[in-house]
């Protein structure tokens, strides 16, 4: 063991002459396939570093930087196997029954993902970027790594002849730089020298008041080739929201990936804070990363929730049936900290049910207005504090098993469903006891992953207990 939506969407300016790069460098390398075009990428570039990252359990970028005569050599890349069983915190699980390292610790190996190679726009040296895949000294994909998780339930649908669409939504809050823990966040001052406030959703103004940090925003991810459908200002203070073009999941879970950190540097160029925190400000709304999910055919292009005349498809309704049934149990992959559950509860815009509805934003599972090429479920309840890879694999596995167990889902709910009974584990332990109770779900993501993260979450949660909050000093000091 190792040592311890949507109306008022900003549309980015033009960036001045002087300021665009060469039409070129603006796209990823979605074309390269081989070490000898990504050679040739990175030498039009001019580029003298790269970045070979990959995502923890946490969707952190983990890897190792090096000279690009070196990438594009003979090299091998190695990370050790214990990255994956490390908390948020730095810190190591002691070893359980399920939950154990490998003897050596021994090294797994990166393997980049040449269409993922990008340029890195916030370096002031010609840098670049890769996503790299992990197999092990025998060549074999390591099954609990985030990617591979994801890939995996992929191959469910891909045996069907089936293939997912998604287009995630990621809510993000703009902060003053806060540099003791102790003290709450705050809002930053944007231009006109005064804090936002909230109920601000799809102000305009409110977008405004943060114009060049926006703008910086668009031009980092056009250089990167990350595709920015809309944006737009939520309800809370400083609160934004992105929300991305529908396409492959593995291909969107890379785009959040390097979107998250290009917000967070954009911010910091700024002297402002981005934070993907679930529930960052007390009383305020928190942070979701909305999943548009739809299914089609892999040879017809043909939207399998919609049969011919339109209507929706048995399977449109198991796969609801599906989310209803196992995102209870799958949910600590979405809801992944202890601060993720305190978005989840009454009055803060956030369902706390199973219910599904048409165009009913009160529910766990909606239904948009679309017409039938178009019909697809929206998963409310991931946060933005999820890995991309891990709350997608989540639920694409659930409504999978609705499909191919045949589960009908409750009526579709008319009323408003995030109030009264709360039908959502209550905190991250609950969460975590029901992943490990449900064999279904070892099943698709795989006995080995399930194990290691709860191993690695029920850490997380003792670290969060060694610490002393406010309302315990509020409260108990002096009453009892």
């Amino acid at each position: 063991m190792p040592p311890k939506r949507k109306s008022g969407a900003h549309t980015s300016k033009a960036p001045s002459k002087a300021a665009q790069p060469p039409a070129d460098y603006l796209q990823q390398a979605r074309g390269v396939s081989n070490w000898r075009e990504a050679a040739q990428w990175l030498r039009m570039r001019g580029i003298e570093d790269i970045e070979c990252i990959t995502p923890d359990f946490a969707g952190v970028p983990r890897g190792k930087m090096m000279p690009t005569s070196k990438f594009t050599g003979d090299t091998s890349l190695a990370l050790p196997s214990a990255l994956y069983r490390h908390t948020i915190s730095g810190d190591y699980p002691e070893e359980t029954a399920n939950f154990r390292y490998e003897a050596r610790d021994g090294d797994l190996k990166l393997v980049p993902d040449l269409s993922t190679l990008s340029a890195v726009p916030w370096e002031t040296d010609p840098t670049a970027q890769v996503i790299c895949d992990i197999i092990n000294s025998d060549g074999q994909e390591v099954s609990y790594t985030p990617r591979n998780v994801l890939k995996r339930v992929m191959s469910l649908y891909k045996d069907k002849g089936w293939k997912p669409i998604v287009a995630p939504e990621i809510e993000f809050y703009l902060v003053a730089k806060n540099e003791d823990p102790d003290y709450p966040l705050f809002p930053p001052k944007g231009r006109s020298g005064r804090s936002i406030t909230g109920g601000q959703g799809y102000s305009m103004a409110g977008i405004n008041e943060f114009d060049e940090l926006i703008d910086d925003i668009y031009h980092f991810s056009e250089r990167q080739g990350l595709e920015i459908d809309t944006l737009i200002h939520e309800e809370g203070p400083a609160q934004l929201e992105i929300n991305l073009r529908h396409g492959d999941p593995i291909f969107l879970a890379d785009q959040v990936f390097l979107f998250k950190r290009t917000i967070r540097e954009a911010a910091l160029n700024h002297g402002i804070y981005a934070t993907f925190m679930a529930k960052p400000m007390e009383g305020q709304p928190g942070s979701a990363m909305h999943i548009h999910q739809s299914v089609v055919d892999a040879k017809t292009g043909k939207n399998i929730f919609s049969n011919p005349d339109g209507s929706a498809s048995k399977e449109f309704f198991h796969f609801v049936g599906g989310m209803q049934k196992y995102v209870p149990a799958a949910l600590v992959m979405m809801a992944p900290y202890v601060n993720s559950y305190r978005r989840l509860t009454p009055d803060m815009a956030a369902p706390v049910n199973t219910a599904w509805g048409y165009d009913n934003r009160t529910t766990a599972f909606r239904v948009p207005v679309s017409d039938a090429a178009a019909r697809r479920v929206e998963n409310r309840l991931p946060s933005s504090d999820a890995n991309p890879y891990l709350a997608l694999a989540a639920s694409l596995a659930c409504g999978w098993l609705g499909i191919q167990n045949a589960i009908e889902p409750t009526a579709p709910s008319e009323d408003s469903a995030n109030e009264g009974l709360i039908e959502l584990p209550r905190g991250l332990l609950e969460a975590v006891a029901l992943m490990e109770n449900e064999p279904a779900l070892k099943e698709v993501l795989g006995e080995e992953f399930i194990h290691l993260y709860a191993g690695v979450k029920r850490a997380e949660f003792e670290t969060f207990m060694q610490v002393i909050s406010p309302w315990e000093r509020e409260f108990l000091l002096l009453n009892v």
